[in-house]
């Protein structure tokens, strides 16, 4: 189907716009959705996927007003700058500058899946996730459509979907409700793999340390990192 024809396409309207919605469970409207998706994501608008946890809110990681309407859409400040998520270790090593010493053997071990680290940022890359302190939080998620975005278009600055301080989404239908029409498009995967959000792990001091309590539990981190500390 060419892009340009979205008849499958279920519309969100309101009075305020219009949002794009594809079911991607069917052959069909995950061409179209896809295609569509990367468009977007191209023109600096924002995109809702599933992940291998729950739904992503997500964005060009390079586009300035992006990352800002992302913000917005969630009602979020700087203060909580966007992760980013990859599809390859290649990217991953090229926007880190410091991986901290178990940095590879985690990625080596968990990734893809539901391991977010907090790394230094490459200081020539030219993005604004908001107040990091020249850190990054990456991610490689495992879920194929998601990764299909990561590979083609690139690094997004992805988030869950939802309004700050409202429960994640675990269905598109809960992220259209909490966003609207501040997303241009919704990939519609069904329901998310898993209602539990990822770990996070920050690698930037001499001992890494678990910010986050998530997917992956403590003790198969400390198989890998058996001086790990925990933020209580």
């Amino acid at each position: 189907m060419p892009l340009g024809d979205r008849s499958s396409a279920r519309p969100c309207r309101t009075v305020t716009g219009v949002s794009e919605r594809f079911d991607v469970l069917t052959p069909e409207e995950r061409s179209t959705g896809v295609a569509v998706a990367l468009a977007s994501l191209a023109r600096g608008e924002i995109v809702v996927a599933p992940t291998d946890t729950v739904y992503g809110i997500a964005c060009d990681a390079f586009t300035h007003t992006a990352v800002a309407a992302l913000l917005a859409a969630k009602g979020r400040g700087r203060d909580m700058p966007v992760p980013v998520l990859v599809g390859t270790l290649a990217t991953f090593r090229a926007i880190t500058a410091t991986r901290g010493a178990y940095g590879d053997r985690l990625v080596e071990a968990l990734w893809p899946g539901p391991l977010t680290l907090v790394c230094t940022e490459q200081r020539s890359l030219r993005w604004d996730l908001g107040e990091g302190g020249g850190t990054v939080a990456v991610r490689m998620p495992d879920h194929e459509l998601m990764l299909e975005l990561l590979v083609k278009h690139g690094p997004l600055a992805v988030t869950s979907a939802n309004r700050s301080g409202e429960p994640a989404a675990t269905t598109c239908d809960d992220a259209e409700r909490q966003l609207g029409t501040s997303v241009h498009v919704y990939l519609d995967g069904g329901d998310a793999p898993s209602a539990v959000a990822s770990t996070i792990v920050d690698l930037t001091a001499s001992t890494p340390r678990v910010l986050r309590v998530g997917a992956v539990p403590v003790e198969r981190l400390r198989e890998i990192v058996p001086d790990l500390e925990v933020d209580e």
